[in-house]
């Protein structure tokens, strides 16, 4: 089944903002987030088209590739895109280089490539900040050899296959054709005394530890750049850079939405309907509602400023208390026997009492007169 539109995916134009993109892929990742539709196998598959939509638009290098060349531009394994043009390019030049002298010559210094890493956070240390050490596999310049490859003492020959130039030429018919040599995989050298440690390669893998500091507001998918922490360079070239991206741990008792806080909070049957004063949690400590007399399941309290300040926001969001009234359970006979007085009481009069319950009768009334 071929992939839909990425703009289309997350609903905004092909001109939008940064901000618009990440403020749409918020949304649409609180909407269709597993762990709120835990019976809806449909809503994962469209947090993961999300997901993927947000990781590639909101990347400069490629949206412009997905810009200009569609999925195949920012699909490794396929054979069209940037990539592929850029190496039909190199060829044709090689050919017409041949023919009318000069060439174009290659580096064989190459920058290392970016690593990425998934760090979960609670949603306290998201609000607030905070620094934390992560572990993580990286290929690194040898020690033994400095890179080199060759055994200490030894350094690298030159390749008698290409002679030095890393690219040999193929002659076919008028034409003649350049191609990375088959013997030194276009480094222009060989190793006839290979380092026992790296056995030649010039890196080696290893973990290092690494400080992150966290700054105070991050979201969802936010990232995190460590410049020169992934990958070393080869043949001398630089280092890649490590990008930690940001994961929010389930929280046992909020939901994040943007800079807005969301809770349930239950009440009991008597304080729902003679009103009282109760005790919530706030990221900052305990604050006091007032609960007015017969408030209903749904109704939502706002607590202004008890959410979370974004990274780049001027403010703090809200808190959103959303009222859940609690059925009494393990009822006394006591208990049991005023309620049955409070429901015969309530009979004589229920459409004084219970409005909506009237209401909703009265349409299913209709409904069946129909």
């Amino acid at each position: 089944m071929a992939k839909r539109d990425y703009y289309e995916v997350l609903g905004v134009n092909r001109d939008a903002s940064e901000d618009d993109i990440k403020k749409s892929y918020r949304r649409l990742a609180m909407k269709h987030h597993p762990d709120r539709n835990p019976d809806n196998p449909k809503a994962e598959e469209l947090f993961k088209e999300a997901k993927e939509a947000y990781e590639i638009l909101s990347d400069a290098s490629k949206r412009a590739a997905y810009d200009q060349y569609g999925h195949a531009g920012v699909d490794p394994s396929a054979g069209a895109g940037a990539a592929g043009m850029g190496g039909f390019a190199d060829a044709f030049g090689d050919i017409f280089g041949d023919i009318f002298g000069g060439g174009r010559g290659r580096s064989n210094v190459y920058r290392g490539a970016d690593l990425r890493y998934n760090l979960e956070i609670g949603l306290e240390e998201a609000a607030r900040g905070t620094e934390t050490k992560i572990r993580i596999p990286t290929m690194e310049e040898c020690e033994t050899c400095d890179g080199s490859g060759a055994k200490p003492g030894t350094k690298p020959v030159k390749c008698t296959t290409c002679d030095g130039h890393g690219q040999v030429r193929m002659q076919q018919g008028f034409f003649s054709i350049q191609q990375t040599c088959p013997k030194c995989r276009g480094a222009g050298k060989v190793v006839d005394s290979p380092c026992p440690t790296c056995r030649g390669a010039g890196r080696i893998k290893q973990h290092k530890t690494l400080s992150v500091k966290i700054p105070a507001g991050v979201d969802e998918g936010d990232r995190i750049r460590l410049s020169g922490e992934g990958e070393a360079g080869v043949n001398g070239g630089p280092p890649g850079d490590l990008y930690v991206v940001i994961h929010l741990k389930q929280h046992a008792v909020f939901q994040r939405d943007h800079n807005d806080l969301h809770c349930e909070m239950p009440i009991s049957f008597t304080t729902a309907a003679l009103g009282g004063e109760i005790e919530i949690p706030t990221l900052d400590g305990y604050a006091k509602i007032k609960i007015p007399q017969e408030t209903q399941t749904g109704k939502v309290f706002r607590l202004r400023g008890k959410g979370i300040k974004g990274v780049r926001s001027s403010s703090h969001g809200d808190l959103m208390c959303h009222v859940v009234v609690e059925t009494p359970i393990n009822l006394t006979a006591r208990q049991r026997e005023l309620l049955s007085e409070l429901e015969s009481i309530n009979a004589k009069n229920s459409g004084h009492h219970n409005p909506r319950a009237k209401s909703w009768m009265d349409k299913v009334k209709e409904f069946f007169a129909e």
